[in-house]
C-alpha cells in the first residue's frame, strides 16, 4: 500500500464526494484546504494530515488515517479517516435545515403557497416587529 495518495482520489475513495470529478471540482474551486492552503486535485496527502472540505453551510474536517486511492466499503471508513469537524459546524447545519426555506436556490421559480406562508411567518415578526393587537384607545388619544 502506498504512503501517499492524490487528494481528489482520496476524497472520492473515502466517500466524502460521490464522484471523483466532484472532488476535483471542489479542489479547483478552493473548497478543499490542507492547513489553510487551497490544494489542487493532484496534491498528494500523507497519513496524519487534516483536510478541510467546505460544503456550504458547513466546513467538514477529516484527519487522514490511511491514504487510499481505491474506494472502500462504508464499514471500513473509520480505518480511513477520523472526523474532527467542530461541533459548532453541525449546529450550523441543523439551523440551516430548520430554516431551509429561506435559502431558495436561484432559478427554482416562485415559492409554493406553503413555502410562502412559512417564509412570511418567519420573516415578518422578526423583521418588522409587528404587534397583532390594535388598541383603539391609543388612536383616540392622538386625536385630542
Amino acid at each position: 500500500m502506498s504512503e501517499t495518495a492524490r487528494i481528489d482520489k482520496w476524497l472520492w475513495a473515502a466517500r466524502v464526494f460521490k464522484t471523483r470529478s466532484l472532488a476535483a471540482d471542489a479542489c479547483k474551486n478552493g473548497r478543499v484546504t490542507i492547513d489553510g492552503n487551497n490544494v489542487k486535485p493532484s496534491h498528494t496527502i500523507k497519513q496524519g494530515e487534516t483536510i478541510s472540505v467546505k460544503k456550504p453551510p458547513v466546513t467538514y474536517s477529516y484527519k487522514v488515517l490511511k491514504p487510499i486511492e481505491q474506494r472502500v466499503g462504508a464499514k471500513m471508513l473509520p480505518e480511513i479517516y477520523e472526523n474532527v469537524t467542530d461541533p459548532k459546524q453541525y449546529e450550523l447545519l441543523e439551523m440551516s435545515r430548520i430554516s431551509g426555506f429561506v435559502d431558495r436556490a436561484r432559478g427554482t421559480g416562485r415559492p409554493t403557497k406553503k413555502e410562502r406562508r412559512a417564509l412570511d411567518a418567519f420573516v415578518e415578526p422578526a423583521m418588522f416587529g409587528f404587534d397583532d393587537t390594535y388598541d383603539e384607545e391609543d388612536d383616540d388619544d392622538e386625536e385630542d
